[in-house]
């Protein structure tokens, strides 16, 4: 699943290792978020959402899953 996370932890000044620890993660698994490897559970996705500011629709693109 397509996604901002990679862009917004960039324009925070984020390594993946401090996003993760900020939700409760792995930074392997931001990475794999990030690649488009591993889609993040709602309650993870929900957390990086709300870490940034944003509603889970302005981080994750939804579009394909029809």
């Amino acid at each position: 699943m397509k996604n901002k996370i990679r862009e917004l932890r960039k324009k925070n000044k984020l390594s993946q290792e401090d996003l993760a620890l900020e939700v409760g993660t792995t930074r392997q698994t931001i990475t794999s978020i990030e690649t488009e490897k591993y889609t993040a559970s709602l309650i993870l996705a929900y957390k990086i959402s709300k870490y940034f500011g944003l509603s889970i629709e302005e981080v994750f693109d939804f579009s394909e899953i029809e």
